[in-house]
């Protein structure tokens, strides 16, 4: 019997079981929260976004959820820097061409803050002159910091990213560094 867990990656955690960076200080790993063998991410969130990561020890459930010719959705909710205008979320909706190639077009609207959020630490920088929003982005492909890249691209930088979804799996009422199974 396969299993799959659901777990809520807190900021600056890797998305493996061991840090096999040069840096010479330890980084936290999903080691630190997760003591069951023979699981593995299936896809990767990176260390600076925060939210749901699937993990199981079936390896073509994890193929299908992190290969991008599958399609599996991944739906986000971004903080972004400014407040995006009708042509942005336009862009963005009709993908956008960034530095590997032009994107999928994603799903996106503007959303109030999601509900029961949890305090990131450390805080986002917070600027008094520049105003912030949240955007709910859905993309079918999982390209290294896409999001961000995509946001960025037409000029409303990303200052917190939350995983919220990645296919029928959501986040629910996950707290960070807590796991349940699927």
């Amino acid at each position: 019997m396969a299993r799959t867990i659901l777990f809520n990656k807190p900021f600056d955690v890797l998305s493996q079981f061991t840090d096999r960076g040069t840096s010479g200080s330890k980084r936290r790993t999903l080691s630190d929260f997760i003591d069951i063998p023979g699981i593995y991410a299936a896809g990767r969130l990176d260390r600076d976004s925060e939210g749901l990561l699937v993990l199981t020890d079936d390896g073509k459930l994890q193929a299908r959820i992190a290969n991008p010719r599958h399609k599996t959705p991944k739906t986000y909710w971004a903080q972004v820097e400014g407040l995006p205008d009708e042509a942005a979320l336009t862009a963005l909706r009709a993908g956008v061409t960034l530095n590997d190639g032009a994107t999928r077009p994603a799903q996106v609207r503007r959303i109030d803050q999601p509900p029961a959020l949890w305090p990131r630490d450390p805080p986002i920088r917070q600027r008094q002159s520049v105003p912030d929003c949240w955007l709910e982005i859905s993309i079918s492909e999982g390209r290294n910091r896409q999001v961000r890249r995509m946001t960025a691209h037409v000029g409303h930088p990303t200052l917190r990213l939350i995983r919220a979804q990645v296919g029928h799996w959501h986040l629910g009422g996950l707290r960070p560094g807590d796991w349940r199974d699927a």
